[in-house]
């Protein structure tokens, strides 16, 4: 009944910017929390940045600075724009939102993930 969809991802040099972006459609009342997290190979999964429903937001240290975390309530979107790129950030990108559906069940979906590799 809902889909979280990434996108943006692809194949960047060190020092270059992407932006990526996630829409949830379908059942949705409100949407609460939205977030970014990414996995890099042999890595567990980890939180990147992540916004509340009034704009308050949070970053993982190594990507305070250059990353910069947004969202659209309009559009049931969130971005994140990724500046000054590093190799070490080469991971598969997945967008979580944590929303609350038209019958009022409160509950948090994945999206399929987005790769993101930066060359050195």
């Amino acid at each position: 009944q809902v889909q979280v969809v990434e996108s943006g991802g692809g194949l960047v040099q060190a020092g270059g910017s992407l932006r990526l972006s996630c829409v949830a459609s379908g059942s949705i009342f409100s949407i609460n929390d939205m977030g970014w997290y990414r996995q890099a190979p042999g890595k567990q999964r980890e939180l990147v940045a992540a916004i509340t429903s009034g704009g308050s937001t949070n970053y993982a240290d190594s990507v305070k600075g250059r990353f910069t975390i947004s969202r659209d309530n309009t559009k049931n979107t969130v971005y994140l724009q990724m500046n000054s790129l590093k190799p070490e950030d080469t991971a598969v990108y997945y967008c979580n939102v944590d929303l609350t559906h038209r019958n009022y069940v409160r509950m948090n979906y994945w999206g399929k993930g987005t790769l993101v590799t930066v060359s050195s």
